[in-house]
């Protein structure tokens, strides 16, 4: 018995020294924190019942929750197609350039890549995420996957192409990210179309997330004179008490807004640090519950 326990001890803390960048993984393949918590239980106890035959668990724990995910993302579509109005990933707060405390790339981990990435299938996202974010060779992701090395290649290259096609801009720095959101709330309070349309690209586009449990734009909103004008709209709409505050989310700035202790809006920016070519705003209050606990809102 007190091998047993041993061992389950043993177990428990091998798991746990890798979790957070276990995390990091299910949650860039997945976009959803419930989801990427749902993949580690279960990666979680399959280490229960194999790992003392392990010689590398960090890489079979890996191989695991990237098969979990896999299996996940391909469930996950059905509802993805039922579900109301545009849908973004899960934001998460990302305090200094960390996810759970593993290291993250703020170009990789924004809502607007995130997004991107449910373009590629399923295994493509999987193939992509272990080389560009995890260090996989090709041939070590087809090992975790358990394809064929070419097989893998070929998804890496039409992976890799597809983001070459609609990969977001980021500005050169987090200042520079910072201004430009000031800049566009500032101008949205003014009222004045022009100075906001000023801001945005020509093709800026606005994507409201309310999983139809928030009154929101039922679909993306295209060009820079609808979304100055929706912008403005909703701020006259909005209570000016509620208290916000500017937060890192997902790597980069974004504006958050609380209503009775929860977090009610968080909306990031796309910006190359001159024009704003996106607005992703999740209202969702499913996917804003992570967030409401893990920090109390500031004082209005």
């Amino acid at each position: 018995m007190r091998a047993m326990a041993t061992n389950a001890v043993v177990t428990t803390d091998t798991f746990t020294r890798h979790r957070s960048r276990l995390f990091a993984l299910a949650y860039r393949m997945l976009g959803t924190a419930s989801d990427a918590e749902d993949v580690l239980q279960e990666a979680h106890l399959r280490f229960s019942e194999h790992s003392a035959q392990l010689q590398y668990p960090k890489r079979w724990l890996e191989q695991v929750v990237t098969r979990l995910c896999v299996d996940q993302l391909r469930s996950a579509r059905v509802r993805r197609e039922e579900y109301v109005g545009p849908w973004l990933p899960e934001p998460l707060e990302t305090e200094g350039a960390t996810l759970q405390g593993t290291p993250v790339d703020p170009e990789s981990i924004s809502l607007a890549f995130l997004t991107l990435l449910e373009r590629l299938s399923p295994l493509e996202r999987a193939v992509f995420v272990l080389v560009e974010s995890f260090e996989y060779s090709a041939e070590e992701a087809a090992t975790a996957l358990g394809r064929e090395p070419a097989a893998v290649r070929q998804l890496l290259h039409r992976a890799r192409a597809h983001v070459r096609e609609a990969k977001p801009r980021f500005a050169a720095s987090r200042e520079a990210h910072l201004a430009i959101l000031g800049a566009f709330f500032a101008a949205v309070q003014t009222g004045d179309v022009k100075k906001v349309e000023s801001l945005l690209a020509e093709d800026a586009r606005a994507v409201l997330d309310g999983g139809g449990q928030a009154k929101t734009a039922l679909n993306v909103v295209h060009g820079a004179d609808r979304v100055a004008r929706l912008y403005i709209g909703l701020s006259k709409k909005v209570d000016t008490t509620l208290p916000y505050e500017v937060r890192e989310v997902n790597g980069w700035p974004s504006l958050v807004i609380f209503r009775a202790r929860a977090v009610m809006s968080v909306t990031q920016i796309e910006t190359d640090g001159h024009a704003v070519f996106g607005i992703p705003v999740c209202m969702n209050p499913a996917k804003l519950a992570a967030m409401s606990r893990k920090r109390e809102p500031p004082r209005p």
